[in-house]
């Protein structure tokens, strides 16, 4: 039974996330976490992503920016590693709390929606952005859409978007899998659910795809942030205790 609302649970968070460039980890990080507990949720998490992304690379690869992946790649892999590493010896909630912040005050630079951009992205940007959000996903699994601003500031749209954006995912999970399995922290259990998670994506990301090719470019551009909006603020709310606390 659990299996199955895995199975299900997985199938619309990797729907959900084609239509809406990304944001299936916090429909999967609650259900994975009752079933494993939270020690387990990176690592599945990480596992799952890894292949689910993997399977997008397959189906978009000619929209890849490839330019902006060159320069993503070294600070994706070094961030990646050391925050790995990091996870295995401490583990800082309140990184989820500037997340959430961070990924709502992006939604007013848009200014609701009535700008394309709000600010120049040149493509070597991404090097130093790549390098924070892979040190922070090494720690706590995910970072949630918190790329997606730079990203739509770049240029990048729909396909472009989704394409490059599971490239880069697939190569800070790929570093986080060997890494975790050097400090032995993944057990054949953790790499089952993972494995679920990333097989279920199959489908819907050819669900998805489909559905992708009905809307334009501006109804994915509001989904998008409608998505960041909702990351940011599930974030906050995971980690209401420590507002409660400060």
């Amino acid at each position: 039974m659990l299996i199955f609302s895995l199975a299900i649970v997985s199938f619309f968070a990797w729907l959900v996330s084609t239509l809406a460039g990304g944001g299936s980890p916090f429909m999967l990080i609650p259900l994975v976490n009752s079933i494993q507990g939270a020690a387990s949720v990176p690592p599945v998490i990480t596992i799952g992503m890894f292949f689910g992304n993997a399977h997008r690379i397959v189906l978009f690869w000619r929209y890849i920016d490839w330019n902006l992946t060159l320069w993503y790649i070294p600070g994706a892999i070094l961030g990646a590693m050391l925050g790995a590493y990091t996870f295995t010896q401490i583990h800082l909630d309140w990184l989820q709390l500037l997340i959430g912040v961070f990924l709502v005050i992006s939604i007013f630079g848009f200014g609701l929606e009535q700008k394309e951009t709000t600010f120049k992205v040149k493509a070597w940007y991404i090097l130093p952005a790549g390098f924070v959000k892979a040190f922070v996903s090494g720690l706590i699994g995910t970072t949630g859409p918190v790329l997606n601003a730079f990203y739509l500031n770049y240029g990048l749209v729909k396909e472009e978007l989704i394409a490059t954006k599971a490239t880069h995912v697939v190569i800070i999970h790929l570093v986080k899998i060997l890494t975790y399995a050097a400090f032995g922290i993944l057990s054949p259990q953790i790499i089952a659910t993972g494995l679920i998670i990333g097989l279920v994506a199959i489908p819907a990301n050819f669900l998805g795809k489909y559905i992708l090719n009905k809307i334009n470019a501006q109804q994915f551009r509001s989904i998008v942030l409608a998505t960041m909006a909702i990351s940011g603020v599930w974030m906050l709310w995971g980690q209401r205790d420590l507002l409660t606390f400060w």
